[in-house]
């Protein structure tokens, strides 16, 4: 049986979400409903789906990192090419790109909203 994956993210400011997902990560906007009761955007990129519920502001955005937060894993098929594009949007790398144990490289960015996003290169086919 087959299972895909989408998210939800909770930021006070939707424009700076649309702005990021779409400008710097390549996402598409394929629901905005900025101007609804219950403000909403979906968002795609591939087979990642994510949305966006505006929410009031959180008191501590250090809260939605690890440990006690979530680290959200993107998979790209050119890690290289990704970083190039982010750093060439002007921004911020939390952690530059770094070979792991596991035998995968990656880096790390937080989003607008304070999420902690782990861009990573896809897991060979066994």
């Amino acid at each position: 049986m087959t299972m895909t994956l989408r998210f939800e993210i909770f930021p006070a400011d939707l424009d700076v979400s649309a702005l990021f997902y779409t400008d710097v990560l390549r996402f598409v906007l394929v629901r905005d409903e900025r101007t609804a009761e219950a403000p909403y955007l979906a968002m795609e990129r591939g087979e990642v789906r994510i949305g966006a519920a505006a929410r009031p502001p959180v008191a501590d955005l250090e809260a939605r990192r690890p440990p006690t937060g979530v680290e959200l894993v993107l998979e790209v098929d050119d890690l290289d090419a990704e970083v190039d594009r982010i750093r060439a949007a002007g921004w911020p790398l939390e952690e530059g790109v770094t070979a792991r144990p596991w035998g995968l490289r990656d880096f790390r960015i937080l989003d607008p909203s304070g999420y902690y996003l782990r861009i990573t290169e896809k897991t060979p086919a066994v």
